[in-house]
């Protein structure tokens, strides 16, 4: 991701507008090939190394800002580690050390002798074993200039661009107070990989439907919840390509730009040509519930699970999308799941108030105790609820599900 320095925008009185390179340019195509060359032949060169390479070929200044965010994509892309034959502080303890007693051994002997560098090193190095050279290079290798490149993520020249463009995209909505997205409806399957993409990133949120047959979606953003929370905003940034994957789309944020954080807007459109980098699955489940699905598979093995659940409508004012459905294989008794994790306490109360009037006939909410929900918000639901903290217990959740085969329905919607 682009740090603020690399950021290219035109602003106006009330809009930022990204400055981003056409991938089909061939004056930039050149630019991103001599780059990638750069960092293809880097392997086993220290940062301070490539960054050299880079100004011969970049050179410094304003213009150079997007030649020096394309350098950025592809250092993120880059892996680098500590490259000596020990820990790098251990040897300059050593080295430091036996230099102080060598000044000290000659002052104290009244010796004219210069002080020689390459004694002291050279007997630290047969001490440790190491070869002078190498115990010079490895002394202050945990500085980050001097971090030697492991392996690079390579790609092409227009990939290299279209991360540049989405790079710059993420880096404004970093800014954002708050953003909405409007988009059509592209089938059940689609529908349910967007949803979960926002829930994956944690991203605060309220689904409605739109009068054109689509979706309106409300995202919080960082500053409008947590002050500056660059976590919280990175999270947001990290959904962008994410909705990239969509055919039809509009984005409408609003920022607070500048050192002053002057109220602006950024809008984006699918027109606009950005491409997304992430892979069109959909899938994205938390180890922890992975890890529970897996259990309960254990020890429940007459109830089948499937992530395959259907958008639904609850009225006019929300749209919820279970994460699963459990389906018993005797009878095709089946519930539908929803894993409540982190919810906005306004979003969450409004999907409580909803499912008992227009929810499914069976459905069960696991719910994290972080959440803090009491039990009076909950006294409406037809449905049963799994309270868990870190991981659901698969036996409970097995239990609660036997309940929809045994006649106990006092807690489900007839």
């Amino acid at each position: 991701m682009l740090t603020g320095n690399l950021v290219r925008v035109r602003t106006t009185h009330d809009r930022v507008t990204p400055l981003y390179l056409r991938p089909d340019a061939p004056d930039w195509l050149e630019v991103a090939e001599g780059l990638l060359m750069i960092f293809r032949q880097a392997i086993g060169m220290t940062r301070g190394e490539i960054e050299e390479e880079i100004d011969e070929v970049v050179g410094e200044g304003m213009a150079t800002l997007a030649h020096r965010g394309l350098a950025k994509v592809l250092e993120d892309r880059a892996e680098f580690e500590v490259v000596a034959e020990a820990p790098p502080e251990d040897l300059r303890e050593k080295v430091f050390t036996a230099a102080a007693e060598e000044r000290r051994r000659l002052q104290e002997g009244g010796q004219r002798s210069r002080f020689r560098r390459e004694a002291v090193l050279e007997r630290v190095g047969q001490e440790l074993g190491i070869d002078p050279e190498k115990l010079i290079a490895g002394l202050f290798a945990d500085l980050k200039d001097e971090n030697r490149m492991l392996r690079f993520d390579d790609l092409d020249a227009r990939q290299l661009i279209d991360r540049y463009n989405v790079a710059l995209a993420q880096a404004v909505l970093l800014r954002s107070t708050r953003m909405s997205i409007e988009l059509k409806r592209e089938g059940p399957a689609r529908d349910r990989q967007l949803f979960r993409w926002l829930k994956f990133h944690r991203l605060l949120h309220r689904i409605e439907n739109t009068s054109q047959g689509g979706y309106q979606i409300h995202v919080d953003g960082p500053m409008s919840l947590f002050s500056a929370t660059n976590k919280y905003g990175l999270q947001m940034a990290l959904f962008l390509p994410a909705l990239l994957l969509r055919r039809d789309f509009r984005l409408d944020a609003e920022l607070r730009w500048g050192p002053k954080r002057e109220p602006k807007r950024f809008q984006l459109r699918s027109t606009d040509g950005l491409v997304s980098h992430y892979q069109d699955t959909g899938q994205y489940v938390p180890a922890e519930i992975n890890a529970f699905l897996d259990r309960f598979r254990t020890v429940a093995p007459a109830w089948d699970v499937s992530d395959q659940t259907d958008v639904i409508e609850l009225g006019r004012e929300m749209t919820w999308v279970p994460d699963y459905r459990f389906v018993h294989k005797a009878t095709g008794t089946d519930v539908l799941v929803e894993v409540l994790g982190f919810w906005k306490k306004g979003a969450l109360q409004r999907l409580l108030g909803l499912l008992p009037q227009h929810g499914p006939p069976r459905f069960a909410l696991l719910i994290s105790e972080r959440l803090k929900v009491d039990e009076e918000a909950l006294g409406d639901l037809p449905g049963p609820v799994l309270r868990f903290k870190d991981v659901p217990n698969a036996t409970e959740m097995a239990t609660l599900l036997d309940r929809f085969l045994t006649g106990q329905d006092m807690f489900f919607k007839k």
